[in-house]
This record gives C-alpha cells, structure tokens and sequence, in this order.
C-alpha cells in the first residue's frame, strides 16, 4: 500500500508547487483528453447524456442510504436539494410539453427521489440539519436566472413561456450546487457519503457537458444553429461549462483523498471559496 501512495503523494505534491496557470492548463489538458477519450469509445454521444442523468440518480441514491441508515443530514445542503427540484420539475413540465423522451423518465425518477430527501431533511432528521452552515440564501440563486431566462432563451416555434422555462431550468442547474459547496466550505470537512454524492454530480456535470460539445464538435457547428439563434446556443454551451468547473476543484481533492486511503474529504480554505464571494459580490 505505500509503494501505491507514494507516487501519489509525489504527483499531489508537484502540483502544489504549480502555479495557478499551470494547474488551469493541466486541467484543460486533462478534459481535453477525457472528450477525446469519450469520443472514441461512444459512438452515440446522446448516450453521455442519459449516463449523466444515472449518475444523478446515483448520486441521489447514495444520499437516500446517508438518511435512511445513518439517521443525519449533517453536511448536506437543504436549498440545493430545493433548488434541484425546482430546476427538474420545471425542465420535467418542459419534456412533457416539448419533447417527451426518455430523459423524461429519468427526470421524474431523480425528482421523486430528491424530493423524499427534502422531505426527510425538513422533518424526519430536521435536528441534525446544519442551518446555520447552509446560509447562501436561495433567491440570490433564482432570481438572477430568472431574470437571464427572460433575456436570453430559445428562439424556436414553441410557446414563449415554455422557452422562457426552459432557459430558466439550464440557467438553474448550472448554479444549483453553490448552497452545498457554501455548506463545505463552511465545515471545511466532508464526510464520505455527502462525499460521493458531491463527486457524482461533479462526473454527472462533466458527461452531459461532454454530451454538448462533442454534439457541437460532430456536427461541425450546425447543432448550435438547431438550438436557435441569438445568445441562447452559446449560453447553453457556456452553462455546461459552469457546472463542470463549479465542481472541478472538489472533484481533485475527492480523488485526492481516495487514493490517499482517507474515507473523509477535507477541504483547504480556499477550496470553492473565490466564486462563492464572488457570487455573493454580484447578487448583494
């Protein structure tokens, strides 16, 4: 085992010492080869998206055990549960109404599933919900998408309002994780099954961001053209990439901690810590 983690140990430790545009390029170097990967091993890149959604679901479910058998919600982050039913049951009304697949299925299964946590947070295990640490206030989150949606949204044949809807869900989940990292930055230690849950949607994030830009890369462009006109094909694009780099960090010192044989994750001050102020800079 220690001539396992030894150069484990080393490789972390070299990063470190790297400065910051270093570890952005390593980074870029890193998901760059992970798209080419994907690329070559799935053939029909629809595919990514649905294992995005299972990954989800996994995640979900992994949470679901953390109550069920431990009895605590300490760690997790009440309004990102919220604001994840928000954003599926508006982008589950949208399926019905647009396109009925079966993302729709999946959706419903992932919103039911969050749903009973919320319901087992606010009442069954209420005593052990960390309020004060879950303190970034949901309409900070909400209203700004909100607000987006109305701006910039699809420009396709359906009605208005369902195309104003569907921007505010890609808007919405793109951020809704913020409440759940403010939470981990606040206790600055994660325990494993939060852990997981965390990890999971970081790799959900990254497979339906991958989903979009080989779609982009395959189609050499014309998907964007499909999407609408306008703002809307780029903000899709660039609301992916948000949610995979909210996550990015936390993804390294999760894998960090795994190879390094530790089941809690602990997170250094200044892990999601710079777009969290940032955030909260721009909304107050």
């Amino acid at each position: 085992m220690k001539a396992t983690k030894r150069p484990i140990y080393a490789v972390t430790k070299w990063l470190r010492r790297q400065p910051p545009k270093m570890k952005l390029f390593l980074a870029t170097l890193l998901a760059f080869l992970a798209l080419l990967f994907l690329r070559m091993v799935v053939h029909d890149h629809d595919n990514l998206f649905v294992a995005a959604e299972l990954v989800h679901a996994l995640g979900i479910s992994l949470l679901i055990y953390k109550l069920a058998q431990e009895k605590t919600c300490a760690g997790l982050s009440l309004k990102s549960q919220e604001l994840t039913a928000i954003f599926l049951a508006v982008r589950l009304y949208c399926s019905f109404v647009m396109e009925y697949d079966i993302h729709t299925l999946l959706d419903t299964a992932t919103l039911g599933t969050t749903l009973w946590v919320i319901y087992m947070i606010r009442f069954k295990l209420k005593s052990s919900y960390m309020d004060t640490k879950d303190n970034l206030a949901i309409y900070y989150v909400v209203i700004p998408c909100a607000v987006l949606s109305l701006l910039i949204h699809p420009t396709t044949r359906h009605h208005p309002i369902n195309r104003i809807l569907w921007a505010f869900c890609v808007y919405l989940e793109a951020v809704s994780v913020l409440p759940q990292l403010r939470v981990m930055q606040n206790t600055k230690i994660v325990e494993p099954f939060t852990a997981h849950y965390v990890f999971a949607l970081g790799v959900a994030r990254f497979l339906s961001c991958a989903h979009w830009v080989l779609q982009v890369f395959d189609t050499r462009g014309h998907l964007l053209t499909a999407l609408g006109y306008g703002l809307w094909p780029s903000m899709v694009l660039l609301s992916e990439i948000v949610q995979t780099f909210i996550l990015a960090d936390f993804c390294y010192y999760y894998i960090k901690s795994i190879f390094g044989g530790q089941l809690v994750v602990r997170l250094p001050s200044g892990v999601n810590s710079g777009y969290l102020e940032k955030f909260d800079q721009n909304v107050i």
